[in-house]
């Protein structure tokens, strides 16, 4: 299984953060590429970000020429994902489609945490947009969070995620926590031994998803993104 693993921010360090939770759960025999798309914001906050980053996202897939079996968009607005499916025969999932997909069968409730109130509003409505208004019970958000380089955020703001992780599964009685955010990847590894329910990595479940999907049904050895006609 080879995957191209899309981060449709800028930041080389998210790319970086993206890239480890991949290859930590990269099982013998497969292959993850994580690239980011050129142009786009360093982080995407705000409608303006999404747009820009949806154009980026989708210019630099199709310029991408290496086989790959499928695509995985990194980041929790699912940027891009219909514009990518219109172009290529290849099975796509957005990080947020995967991870809210693992909670609903992990069981009736969820919450999310993630980094900054600003994320909350565009988080929502990727829950709700997948058809987890049900689920979703509650959200916690990082007050005052800010910082310089959008790879450092987990880092510097792991004791306070931590922190709302146990708070939700204390007080909000859920089945699983999602962290929000592509630059969380790879932190609920870390945070799970300390929280008492399962905590979802988007990436990981993303790449759990193409792993089922791919297994029940193989591409061609030879599959190649097929370019839009405009590409």
């Amino acid at each position: 299984m080879r995957l191209l693993i899309m981060n449709p921010n800028s930041s080389a360090t998210v790319t970086a953060r993206i890239d480890a939770a991949a290859q930590a759960a990269c099982q013998p025999g497969e292959e993850m590429t994580t690239i980011s798309a050129a142009g786009a914001p360093e982080l995407i906050v705000t409608p303006e970000d999404a747009r820009t980053a949806e154009a980026a996202v989708t210019q630099t897939i199709a310029a991408w020429r290496q086989p790959v079996d499928g695509i995985i968009l990194a980041s929790f607005g699912d940027t891009g994902l219909s514009a990518v499916r219109a172009r290529t025969s290849l099975p796509v999932v957005g990080i947020a489609q995967a991870a809210y997909a693992m909670a609903s069968v992990l069981g009736p409730r969820m919450s999310i945490v993630s980094f900054a109130p600003t994320m909350a509003d565009a988080l929502r409505k990727t829950a709700l947009g997948y058809g987890h208004a049900d689920r979703l019970v509650a959200m916690h958000m990082v007050d005052g969070a800010s910082w310089d380089d959008p790879g450092d955020i987990q880092v510097r703001f792991a004791p306070q995620l931590l922190e709302l992780c146990q708070l939700s599964a204390r007080a909000d009685t859920v089945s699983s926590i999602v962290l929000g955010g592509g630059p969380l990847a790879g932190l609920a590894g870390r945070l799970q031994a300390e929280v008492p329910v399962p905590v979802i990595d988007g990436t990981t479940a993303a790449i759990a998803t193409l792993r089922v999907a791919l297994g029940s049904a193989p591409p061609s050895e030879s599959a190649l993104i097929r370019h839009a006609a405009n590409a």
